[in-house]
């Protein structure tokens, strides 16, 4: 079943970008349980406890970007209630904050595929590799649908 307005071709081409996010999703998760962990893999130079405090705190600074994401993103479709209509730097403002998201967990995520690979050993690494895997699915998804003039502008919040 199809949204409302959307036609064959864009239900064909919402399915390719979702085959594309879980092809991302899919290859991490893959690579990382082929990948034989390497636990003295250095993260900017720091390794051991030094390079997991610098991960967290790299970490802790993108969750505080991705909450400024979202909200810029609300602000942009019109969906902050109060806020009124966005000013034209909201619109690059968001893409510099995504960009810089980006830059900023391409290091931990790579830290984190090498070092220790995708674990399943306990219910709380499993949760972790997996949602490491699927965000990078995910953020492919989001970046091709933004970027997509075929789709009509109604499939975007």
């Amino acid at each position: 079943m199809t949204a409302p307005g959307t036609t064959g071709r864009d239900a064909a081409r919402l399915a390719g970008i979702g085959l594309l996010a879980a092809g991302v999703a899919a290859a991490l998760f893959v690579a990382g349980r082929l990948h034989t962990p390497d636990y003295a893999f250095s993260l900017f130079g720091q390794a051991g406890l030094a390079a997991v405090t610098l991960k967290s705190a790299l970490a802790s600074i993108a969750v505080a970007a991705a909450a400024v994401q979202a909200l810029l993103a609300l602000w942009m479709y019109r969906k902050l209630p109060l806020a009124g209509s966005p000013p034209r730097l909201v619109r690059p403002a968001h893409r510099i904050t995504g960009f810089a998201l980006l830059a900023l967990t391409v290091p931990i995520a790579v830290h984190c595929l090498i070092t220790y690979g995708v674990q399943l050993t306990s219910p709380r690494v499993a949760v972790h590799s997996l949602a490491g895997c699927f965000l990078y699915g995910a953020f492919a998804a989001k970046v091709m649908m933004v970027h997509s003039r075929r789709l009509p502008a109604g499939h975007f919040p």
